[in-house]
């Protein structure tokens, strides 16, 4: 096998081990809420602070790289900004949601997010929709219908499942904010540089807000929420970043994309097996719809 070959199989790879891991967050998020009695902002704090020395080492290594390359005063509050939307109030959405619907819808709600930022870059940057583009969202929205009403026929509590699927339904609006706002800032700051900036000013963002209204003092947090915590940080956060940002490298953005789209179908395998959530036809066909939406998506950026 010619060795370029190699290096972009190993890229697949890469991305799609990354993909995985960073599946394992919702089913990991529901079973310390089962498992323990925490809240989803001492939980979240908890990821965040087993990350946080991971997020310093890179922003020491890029700011060393880039010293050159510092970007202007307004560059750095819209960085802070991006970080705090994409990474703290995503990401605070998407614990408070897991309490009230299952891994599986979560996650097929949250895999939406490519199909919002094409709407955000309509509606406030102005680019056109294409017709591909608009069949991708046809069936992202029909497979997120589909997957819903499966959900209530399941048995699960309406009032619930609304407000869990509101909570992540924004979570997902929010990150496609920071990911169409990155790609402007990102043709003015270096990726690395920008990257340890959001993640530090998230983390901080998430202790500020723990300080003030988490429900366990560190003293009161016992064993078993501190392991969820510790595998939240680095299983399903910064080693599947590391994994990723390899593989991109490797095989491009678009790719990456497209291999990505396993998370969903992980999602919900690992669901089944560790929460006993139901796996049925009807669930796996909605993913199916959503999952040919994005990959859909990502085909038409990389024609483009």
């Amino acid at each position: 096998m010619p060795d370029s070959d190699r290096f972009q199989l190993k890229g697949y790879g890469l991305i799609l081990l990354g993909s995985i891991l960073f599946s394992t967050k919702a089913v990991m998020v529901k079973m310390a809420f089962r498992d323990t009695p925490i809240d989803a902002i001492s939980l979240l704090a908890l990821r965040m602070l087993f990350a946080f020395p991971f997020f310093l080492v890179t922003g020491f290594f890029s700011f060393r790289k880039y010293k050159s390359q510092l970007p202007e005063k307004k560059l750095w509050a819209a960085m802070i900004v991006m970080g705090l939307l994409g990474y703290y109030i995503s990401s605070l959405l998407d614990f408070l949601g897991l309490q009230y619907i299952t891994a599986g819808l979560e996650r097929v709600i949250l895999f939406l997010y490519p199909s919002f930022t094409i709407l955000i870059n309509a509606v406030f940057f102005k680019e056109s929709i294409s017709k591909k583009q608009i069949i991708a969202l046809a069936l992202c929205y029909t497979g997120l219908i589909v997957t819903y009403f499966h959900e209530i026929n399941a048995g699960v509590v309406m009032k619930n499942i609304t407000l869990g699927s509101t909570l992540i339904f924004l979570c997902a609006i929010t990150f496609a904010g920071y990911i169409a706002g990155s790609g402007r800032l990102l043709k003015k700051v270096p990726v690395m540089m920008y990257t340890s900036v959001a993640l530090i000013a998230s983390s901080v963002g998430v202790f500020i807000h723990y300080a003030f209204t988490g429900k366990f003092g560190f003293q009161d947090l016992h064993g078993e929420m501190i392991v969820y915590g510790l595998m939240l940080g680095i299983m399903a956060t910064v080693i599947p970043n590391f994994l990723v940002s390899a593989g991109i490298k490797s095989i491009g953005a678009n790719n990456a994309a497209i291999v990505s789209a396993v998370g969903p179908v992980s999602t919900i395998i690992l669901a089944y097996f560790f929460l006993d959530e139901k796996m049925s036809v009807v669930q796996i066909l909605g993913t199916a719809l959503v999952i040919g939406g994005v990959i859909l998506v990502s085909k038409k950026k990389k024609s483009q």
